[in-house]
């Protein structure tokens, strides 16, 4: 057993021997994911994972960390570079020119559809086709008894996971 001659007392030795256990634990916890990566054999190696994109998360989830964020931006920043930002990051190139000229002819935001912002907000998943998603976005405009809605349809492109269509 290993001794301590440096250590005074119990109170001492039990505060090194806690630091000595952390420290095996955490060693321990650094060794697994390198265990984890090891090659399997044949016999064990597991079915490769399905694609999904670039993204990792479904694309409805994309579509809500979107639209939160976007929210977020818009109503702290009144739509500035933020808001810019997130529209360059999920939004493909060809439905941001198409939400420009939406915009210049309505006089609002084409992602929101409207001249407000929000107060909530719910994205459901819908179906899939030819390598793109629809998910439909619930906007809140009141509260109360009868709150008020808006309905969007928007479509992810499930190759890239950027959102490629945003319509009523």
């Amino acid at each position: 057993m290993l001794q301590l001659r440096n250590a005074q007392g119990p109170r001492a030795r039990r505060l090194i021997g806690r630091t000595l256990l952390a420290s095996a634990l955490l060693t321990a916890v650094a060794a697994l994911p390198a265990a984890a990566a090891a090659p399997q054999t044949p016999a064990t190696a597991a079915a490769p994972a399905p694609a999904r994109g670039e993204t990792g998360a479904p694309a409805y989830q994309q579509v809500a960390h979107f639209y939160g964020a976007y929210i977020d931006a818009v109503t702290a920043e009144n739509g500035g570079r933020l808001a810019t930002d997130l529209r360059n990051f999920y939004l493909t190139r060809q439905l941001r020119e198409q939400l420009n000229t939406w915009e210049q002819r309505n006089h609002a935001d084409g992602v929101l559809r409207a001249q407000n912002t929000p107060l909530a907000f719910r994205v459901t998943p819908g179906d899939s086709a030819a390598g793109h998603t629809w998910s439909t976005v619930r906007l809140t405009w009141s509260t109360g008894k009868h709150p008020t809605y808006s309905y969007l349809t928007v479509r992810s492109d499930l190759h890239t996971g950027k959102i490629s269509g945003i319509g009523d």
